[in-house]
């Protein structure tokens, strides 16, 4: 029996209800709060319970075997560059080829770079002394700091791969991640420097705020060179772009072969991590087995996120909502105008960039074909206009707006005023390239 279209939407829009309800006003966990949107539809639109269990194994399973590791690796990356010191390393380098005048610009700078293997919240948060130090020695307000470093950050984590939002996108539209890294840290570029510019036109007549965290006091003596700090990010970057470029050439040489092989973003990361150890010098014994468990437990609460909205999408998939829609809506005058809008308003809604793009992700695969996105290219340009909506608006529902306030010592309408509005020029500036992109790709 035919399921009502009425119907489908209706508790399509229930279930999203449900993930902002339980994640935003009852701070539920966003595993349990998407477990439970796979019941809410799949009993909602009579699907079986068996059928709606073996949807959800599927889902879950398929975005397992697509991201588990690299999503570990990542996140062990991330965690060994915080602790040897290589993020403040790269910022320093920066700012000595920028000059302190232009200090914020540098952080900007900083922030994009160290961005692509760390989240954004533990960037700011490992950057932050050093943020807070130039503020002072260049009488830059904090608001103007703070913010280019948070969009630097935040332009690079909702866009590309290793960062779950994009990475789960990649893996449920099935996009080539080397090809989605070209082309995010593409769309990345003006997205973070309008971020800067509106940091710096909103931000420049407020004084510094006053009693942020102390600093972190950091061991120079053991601290890597600055060779050493930029090898573990730009090795998994380089790999993973001629990776992306053997594909294309197709060709069946031995050295293409290799090429593509280290190309693949899990020996691509392996690499890194490895490049990340040889910088620990002087630790304990005992200090490379906690660093990496930490790094496993972080990977672990992230998977779980992804691998639910994984089984989300494959329940939403059951629901055949793309053939419902295809015959009830003309989508395809949307095109890639449609991801956006949804994505931006999951985000806007609940306040995690990853959940509004792994649920928008989901919400959308199905009805590629109606929007006119079922083509490689179609689905890479889907993605980074999901990316574009997911910067789209942070403010008091996102656990990063709040790191950016406690860390810089900024007040709330302080950080409406500078950094919620510069994601939404950001979210706008980069939808537009994706949107000019679009014109000529599709």
């Amino acid at each position: 029996m035919t399921t009502p279209f009425l119907q489908v939407i209706i508790f399509l829009i229930l279930g999203i209800a449900l993930i902002i309800l339980l994640t935003t006003r009852y701070k539920i966990h966003a595993f349990f709060a998407l477990f439970a949107a796979c019941f809410v539809v799949g009993l909602g639109v009579r699907l079986p319970v068996e059928e709606i269990i073996a949807a959800m194994k599927s889902g879950f399973g398929h975005i397992m075997a697509s991201l588990g590791f690299i999503i570990v690796l990542g996140t062990a990356l991330g965690v060994l560059l915080e602790h040897t010191g290589c993020t403040s390393v790269m910022a320093e380098f920066i700012l000595r080829k920028t000059g302190h005048h232009r200090a914020s610009l540098a952080m900007n700078i900083t922030g994009f770079i160290v961005g692509m293997p760390i989240f954004c919240d533990s960037g700011f948060i490992v950057l932050s002394g050093l943020n807070r130090s130039l503020a002072r020695r260049t009488g830059i307000g904090m608001a103007v700091m703070a913010t280019s470093l948070a969009s630097g950050l935040y332009a690079i984590h909702c866009l590309i791969p290793p960062h779950p939002g994009a990475a789960a996108a990649a893996g449920i539209l099935h996009v080539d991640f080397g090809t989605l890294i070209l082309a995010g840290i593409g769309v990345a570029i003006p997205a973070s420097a309008a971020g800067y510019i509106w940091a710096r036109y909103a931000g420049r007549k407020l004084p510094a705020a006053g009693n942020p965290m102390e600093e972190e006091v950091i061991d120079n003596k053991n601290r890597p060179g600055v060779v050493q700090s930029f090898l573990p990010v730009i090795v998994p970057i380089v790999l993973i772009a001629i990776g992306a470029f053997t594909k294309v050439e197709h060709n069946d040489g031995i050295v293409m072969q290799i090429l593509g092989t280290t190309g693949d973003p899990v020996i691509a990361l392996t690499a890194g991590v490895i490049l990340a150890l040889t910088t620990m010098r002087g630790a304990a014994k005992d200090t490379l087995g906690k660093l990496l468990q930490e790094g496993a437990e972080k990977a672990g609460g992230i998977l779980v996120i992804i691998g639910a909205g994984g089984a989300f999408g494959a329940v939403l998939s059951a629901t055949k909502l793309g053939d419902h829609l295809s015959t009830a809506v003309s989508l395809k005058s949307m095109g890639i105008i449609f991801p956006f809008l949804v994505t931006a308003l999951l985000k806007t809604a609940q306040g995690s960039s990853t959940v509004a793009i792994i649920t928008a992700a989901s919400i959308i695969q199905p009805l590629l074909p109606a929007l006119g996105l079922d083509s490689a290219t179609g689905q890479l340009l889907c993605i980074l206009s999901m990316g574009a909506g997911s910067m789209t608006i942070s403010h008091a529902n996102d656990a990063y707006f709040w790191v950016i306030s406690k860390f810089a010592g900024l007040e709330m309408r302080t950080m409406l005023r500078v950094y919620s509005l510069a994601t939404l020029c950001m979210g706008l500036t980069a939808f537009a390239v994706v949107y000019a992109l679009s014109l000529f790709m599709l």
